[in-house]
């Protein structure tokens, strides 16, 4: 009985879709996060909304942990299976099942990333917007709330979601949502299990808004001499309802990487990413009305990109700031954080992590969707420094301490896992333990990614 028995029966069910084979055990220990990884005893490949049913009942009923996997993309050890079990991989399962262009939704499998859905569309005249930097899947970024660049202006995964299909830890399958636009009836469950990093439920099915192709475009870096001087711009911006599409902040230590991986040449200083969506006459005035703001708080030497691969390249360097970081700091690790604040608060938070970093004697880049008040530290570790992970941790919370203080939140986008768990009572209170107490209700055996998120005794 246990964990070698459900592994024994998910077996039978699937056959060689069920790999006990250490490498691909080793693929399955952990995603992109600075946390160290734990190896599932084994991995599943199911195909159909059926076949993760039955797992999860043969899981529940022997007690046998289930980890769902995506891309392995996410950064706070949500993927690590700390008691063994099961890792649930669902790249046999991105399908597209229905497109809907009069409503402006689609249906798809989990498995499905957001490029290859965005290809799929292509020809519809819509696409989905909500872009973090990795090429994750949809079930990934719909259970860890994901978001990206066009979030100021298309909202997150949170907005996205119309519907979900769910499996339930004893094997239970519910519909949660409907296609309409809105509904008033019963407990939003929908909300419930978006962003709950697998630990209530299994998404195998997700209805997303899409939003339709706008006629013009433009985007866009502006110099500043000085970091404030950009954030400022951000809030200014923001303050005054400019509709962006896209604000990104880069400082100038990702400046720098991203010149040595992508060739940019731009100067090395602070700058905005930033983009424009609507009609030729509207993105004109956008672009008009945002430079005159820029330009009072010191932006300089705009370079314009209309061209969709010219705005490709652009956004592609934001994309890849990850492992430009890698390419700059060769040899070097990364301890990777996130927090979230009101945008009031944006400038004075920004710059006391700047300081933060440089004091504990660090270097590395800070980006942020700052439009949304979200921005991250990729802190660099150097080799053969034994106490450089323990003083990056120690720098993280209290950028959560300050960011808690503002009003703000422990992390914007990439979620609790693991990596996170430490300060979610002094960001919920009592309401931590409401989670946790909703986690046993829907999962009395704690099988679905135990360990993260809430603690259950």
């Amino acid at each position: 009985m246990g964990i070698s028995e459900a592994i024994s029966q998910v077996e039978k069910l699937l056959g060689d879709r069920l790999s006990r084979n250490a490498a691909v055990r080793e693929q399955h220990a952990k995603g992109e996060a600075h946390i160290p990884g734990a190896t599932p005893d084994a991995v599943a490949f199911p195909e159909t909304t059926a076949e993760v049913s039955e797992i999860a009942r043969i899981c529940n009923v022997e007690g046998c942990p289930i980890v769902a996997w995506g891309a392995g993309t996410s950064l706070e050890g949500h993927l690590s299976a700390i008691r063994g079990g099961i890792s649930l991989d669902f790249q046999r399962m991105k399908k597209v099942l229905e497109v809907h262009p009069g409503d402006l939704d689609v249906v798809v499998q989990p498995g499905i990333t957001r490029k290859e859905l965005n290809s799929e569309l292509r020809d519809t005249g819509l696409f989905f917007p909500v872009d973090p930097g990795a090429d994750a899947t949809i079930g990934g970024m719909a259970a860890t709330r994901a978001s990206g660049t066009c979030a100021v202006r298309y909202g997150t995964m949170r907005e996205a979601v119309l519907a979900l299909e769910v499996v339930l830890a004893d094997g239970r399958v519910i519909r949660t949502g409907t296609r309409a636009r809105k509904s008033a009836s019963g407990y939003d469950l929908t909300r419930l299990f978006v962003g709950s990093e697998g630990t209530l439920g299994i998404i195998t099915e997700i209805t997303l808004r899409l939003a339709g192709v706008p006629e013009a475009q433009a985007a866009a870096t502006c110099a500043f001499p000085e970091l404030e001087g950009a954030v400022n711009t951000v809030m200014e911006t923001m303050q005054i309802g400019l509709p962006m599409a896209r604000i990104e902040l880069v400082d100038e230590a990702q400046i720098h990487a991203s010149n040595i991986h992508s060739g940019l040449g731009l100067p090395e200083v602070p700058h905005l990413f930033v983009e424009f969506h609507g009609t030729e006459r509207g993105v004109e005035e956008q672009v008009a009305l945002f430079g005159e703001i820029a330009s009072g708080n010191g932006g300089k030497d705009f370079a314009w990109a209309r061209e969709q691969e010219d705005r490709n390249r652009l956004w592609s360097v934001r994309h890849d700031a990850y492992w430009a970081a890698r390419t700059a700091w060769p040899g070097h690790e990364s301890y990777i954080t996130d927090i979230c604040v009101p945008i009031s608060r944006l400038a004075e938070v920004v710059l006391s992590a700047k300081d933060a970093m440089a004091e504990k004697g660090f270097t590395g880049p800070l980006v942020g969707h700052a439009g949304d008040g979200n921005f991250h530290l990729q802190i660099m570790l150097p080799p053969d420094d034994p106490t450089a992970e323990d003083r990056a941790s120690k720098l993280a919370s209290t950028l959560v301490d300050q960011a808690l203080a503002a009003g703000g939140t422990a992390t914007g986008e990439h979620g609790i896992g693991l990596g996170k768990m430490k300060h979610m009572a002094s960001e919920h209170g009592d309401a931590w333990a409401v989670m946790a107490t909703i986690k046993k209700s829907l999962d009395p055996g704690n099988i679905l990614n135990p360990g993260k998120v809430v603690v259950v005794n």
